[in-house]
């Protein structure tokens, strides 16, 4: 794969993932359509959704509602669409959808490998492949970000680091899609700063390579210690998503 290649993958995902066109991700002016969850969308995308709003850096691409159209329409000409993501605009967003029981919920940053940097980072501690099979032990609250209790049959492949026989860090990753596979990664605090994020994560990340998947890595953009192991890795930001949801799922979370 090529970079381009990488991206135009990642693109063609997001368009099944909120029904849009590929080619709606690379216009100048932003674009609204129905929303819609097909069958072969990420598999943690859930109803209900109000609205989805995706940029991959040329505009917005925002699928809504029939009922939220028009919030959507103003919002979207009202600002500049990178400031759509922020305060204080965010905030007419939420205020409008607040009427109908809906607020502003998930907002986060993706990042995809970038294939002139990308290398396995090496680590002074074992490093060794963990199958889906090994898995079953790990369900626990220090590989919380690596593994996904709720969603165990799409974890399927995994880097652990180890200190002997103990297990210190470990990369794994969900096959949330068919293309794409979900870069999610834990280390024991007192293990920390040593580099093994990066190095757990950068081999993971070249496995799924090899397996002919792209790797994917998320995370708040408030979360600089984990934009930095992304960084560090051989990752580059792709696209950011903000997603509007019930207000009394909000309220439960």
């Amino acid at each position: 794969m090529t970079n381009k290649e990488i991206l135009d993958i990642a693109m063609r995902q997001s368009a099944i993932d909120i029904n849009a066109e590929v080619s709606d991700f690379t216009k100048d002016e932003n674009v609204i359509v129905k929303a819609a969850i097909g069958p072969l969308a990420r598999k943690y995308y859930k109803e209900p959704i109000a609205c989805n709003f995706v940029s991959y850096g040329s505009n917005i691409v925002a699928s809504v509602k029939d009922e939220y159209r028009d919030i959507v329409e103003e919002y979207l000409k009202k600002f500049e669409f990178y400031h759509c993501f922020e305060t204080p605009n965010m905030h007419w967003l939420d205020d409008r959808m607040k009427t109908y029981d809906y607020r502003v919920c998930y907002m986060a940053e993706y990042f995809l490998p970038d294939l002139n940097v990308l290398k396995r980072v090496e680590s002074k501690y074992q490093l060794k492949v963990l199958s889906h099979e090994e898995f079953d032990v790990l369900y626990l609250p220090q590989w919380s970000n690596a593994l996904c209790s709720d969603r165990k049959e799409l974890d399927v492949l995994g880097v652990g680091a180890f200190d002997n026989d103990k297990l210190i860090g470990l990369a794994a990753c969900s096959a949330d899609c068919d293309a794409m596979w979900q870069i999610g990664v834990d280390v024991l605090p007192e293990y920390r700063r040593q580099g093994i994020a990066s190095s757990i994560t950068s081999n993971l990340a070249v496995e799924i390579i090899n397996r002919g998947k792209v790797p994917f890595y998320c995370c708040a953009w408030s979360n600089i210690k984990s934009v930095r192991n992304a960084l560090r890795s051989g990752f580059m930001p792709a696209w950011v998503e903000m997603t509007i949801k019930p207000a009394d799922m909000i309220e439960e979370k």
